[in-house]
């Protein structure tokens, strides 16, 4: 499999720090973007931690069957997630902190995606956007209930309320999606800083102009400052250019 892929991350307009991390190993064809939170020593530590200890602990993939393979992927989440909890107990200034986490595998002619928190991942195939995880948040699962519609959800004064992240508690259930790669797709990796800024919509129009990944997440950042930079924002696209 041949690809092309770039990510970067920016402070926004309003923060003062940046609690994002993220990770591009091309070698390993392994990617991962964290939102980190609590305070901007213990948010930034969390986000660091998560990226750090999943890329150690999944190793490569090659050769794994689908189930060994989720089993990898949620157990190396599962373990950063014990890491953090643990030191939110032993420092006091860390009490609180957490972090999203979206790890995605590529290997086979597929990917493999973990997930938790609201960071976001989606495909863009043949001009179409489609958002591959489910945040886990507040108003998703309002969404999900009927109870809000998904424009609703968008301006509701709890959106950026997580049900779940790495490090609050002592264990946690990833979610993990998969599917096959068609040569010409395309895959976002985004904090909330950036979906919250700009709609679905937005972000398919840079992705279907068919600019290089670096081009594309350095538009994608420009266009969330310049509506509003309310948070971190990190993005990371990978481009499928032969499988």
């Amino acid at each position: 499999m041949l690809i092309t892929c770039a990510g970067d991350t920016h402070v926004g307009v309003v923060r003062s720090g940046n609690e994002d991390s993220f990770l591009l190993d091309y070698q390993h064809g392994l990617f991962i973007v964290a939102d980190g939170m609590g305070g901007h020593a213990a948010g930034e530590v969390a986000s660091e931690m998560a990226v750090e200890i999943i890329a150690k602990e999944l190793g490569s993939l090659r050769g794994l069957s689908d189930a060994e393979a989720f089993d990898r992927i949620r157990s190396a989440i599962r373990r950063a997630n014990q890491a953090i909890f643990e030191r939110t107990l032993a420092e006091a200034d860390k009490r609180g902190m957490g972090t999203t986490i979206t790890v995605l595998v590529l290997a086979a002619r597929r990917y493999l995606i973990g997930q938790v928190g609201d960071s976001r991942a989606y495909l863009h195939r043949s001009g179409r956007l489609l958002q591959v995880t489910k945040d886990h948040s507040y108003v998703q699962e309002q969404v999900d209930a009927g109870l809000l519609t998904a424009e609703q959800a968008r301006t509701h004064p709890y959106s950026n309320v997580i049900t779940r992240c790495v490090g609050a508690n002592e264990d946690v259930v990833p979610d993990v999606y998969f599917g096959a790669l068609e040569q010409g797709d395309v895959i976002l990796l985004a904090s909330d800083g950036l979906t919250g800024m700009l709609e679905d919509d937005q972000l398919a129009r840079i992705l279907d102009g068919g600019v290089p990944p670096e081009v594309a997440v350095n538009r994608m950042i420009t266009e969330a400052n310049r509506h509003g930079g309310l948070d971190n924002i990190t993005a990371i696209v990978v481009r499928v250019d032969e499988v």
